[in-house]
């Protein structure tokens, strides 16, 4: 059997002009379902310091079936609301693991 390993997953996601605060805003209404979803070891939302555009949503989870569990959660209809509502211009996702 393989250990498991934690992962964590990095997602830069870049507002659309004007819509920096209410897209924060949104991103900040995932942190309390996600720091409760199984597997959650940490969870957050910042803001980047050198571009007012670019929020960062990162999160690390016991396992990959964690995450992946996350990832296919209604959590994250959230993205598509933004995505469609044009709150959301770029998203660029990482994972990486140990």
């Amino acid at each position: 059997m393989t250990p498991r390993q934690p992962v964590t997953h990095l997602a830069f996601i870049r507002a659309s002009n004007g819509r920096s605060s209410e897209l924060g805003a949104r991103l900040r209404d995932l942190l309390e379902p996600s720091l409760r979803m199984p597997g959650c070891l940490s969870f957050s939302v910042q803001r980047s310091q050198a571009d007012d555009d670019l929020w960062l949503l990162s999160g690390s989870w016991h396992d990959q079936q964690a995450m992946t569990g996350y990832f296919a959660s209604a959590n994250l209809d959230l993205l598509g609301e933004l995505v469609q509502a044009q709150v959301l211009a770029s998203l660029d996702l990482h994972t990486f693991s140990e």
